[in-house]
């Protein structure tokens, strides 16, 4: 009697809601680009540490009404959080702030869409497994079509370097959290990193910046503050760090390609205009890099499905 073989629907729809959290954070991420543009004229330190705080807050309310465990860090766990914090939090900021004065804003966003790339080679290495030939090939057009979504744009030195250190901090953001992931999961990532983030950033503004900072911002910068806060922080990390935990930081880092296209979006729809032919085309690149990377294999087997693949670290 001839048995059918198994149906690999179940498989791609989890593998569909494994990807669908880290597809909305980064189109939350890419929202910021146009929001933080009211934050231009602010103090550098005091609207973030203020931005941060507020997201602890909310995300640590909501983990105790929906009684999630948050693990207090242990060892070196301390370690890889307030590395997430420096680099992904603090660093990312100064450096895209300061980048922008060297260099127009595309040169920037193209170097941060560079990191797909960097999280399909080291991702899998810290997550003890062999990088996926089929993410490594996707990742490179991801970026292309990032590329020509952003454009080229004016730079000095000092700019490039500026890029470069996004780059390496948007790309720790991900791979720093791989080793704590499997212990305190997206909740406890998410809370602990973003409490320490703003703590190193309100002590940086109480040396560098004059007291009372915060007076100057207006209504509108206020609201964008709230807008980072609320959605761009505490819903996005949480939604990027269970698209992480769940399919790896190769393929997750696949999806930072979204976040060009969605600020290209919202730039429209804010009064920035039509995209052009080159927005579209890249459009398209990103989506065929993103076919190619995240199509799920035939056998149903070899789908990694909501499986949390990160060691605990020690």
């Amino acid at each position: 009697m001839e048995t059918s073989a198994p149906d690999p629907v179940p498989a791609r729809s989890s593998a569909f809601r494994d990807l669908l959290p880290g597809v909305v954070g980064m189109v939350l991420v890419g929202s910021s680009v146009t929001v933080s543009r009211s934050l231009a004229g602010a103090p550098l330190f005091a609207p973030q540490a203020v931005r941060y705080a507020a997201a602890a807050v909310i995300l640590f309310v909501l983990a105790r009404a929906a009684r999630v465990p948050l693990p207090r860090p242990r060892g070196r766990e301390w370690l890889w959080l307030a590395g997430i914090a420096a680099s992904g939090l603090v660093l990312f900021n100064v450096a895209v702030v300061r980048g922008v004065a060297h260099a127009e804003p595309a040169v920037v966003a193209v170097a941060v869409a560079c990191v797909p790339v960097l999280l399909a080679l080291v991702g899998p290495l810290l997550e003890r497994q062999r990088p996926s030939r089929r993410v490594l090939l996707a990742a490179p057009v991801v970026v292309a079509g990032a590329v020509l979504v952003e454009g080229a744009g004016r730079t000095d030195a000092a700019g490039v370097g500026w890029a470069a250190l996004a780059l390496g901090c948007e790309a720790g953001f991900t791979l720093l959290a791989v080793p704590v992931l499997g212990r305190h999961g997206a909740w406890g990532v998410s809370v602990h990193a973003v409490w320490m983030g703003a703590v190193m950033l309100a002590g940086l503004s109480v040396l560098v910046e004059r007291p009372g900072s915060l007076a100057v911002l207006g209504p509108r910068q206020w609201a964008a503050v709230g807008y980072l806060a609320v959605m761009v922080t505490a819903v996005a990390f949480l939604l990027w760090y269970r698209t992480v935990a769940a399919v790896g930081a190769g393929r997750a880092g696949l999806l930072a390609g979204l976040a060009p296209l969605a600020a290209a979006g919202a730039g429209a729809a804010s009064g920035g205009g039509v995209p052009g032919p080159a927005v579209w085309l890249g459009l398209a690149v990103v989506v065929a890099g993103l076919a190619l990377g995240l199509r799920p294999s035939g056998a149903p087997a070899a789908e990694p499905v909501a499986v949390e693949r990160v060691p605990v670290a020690p």
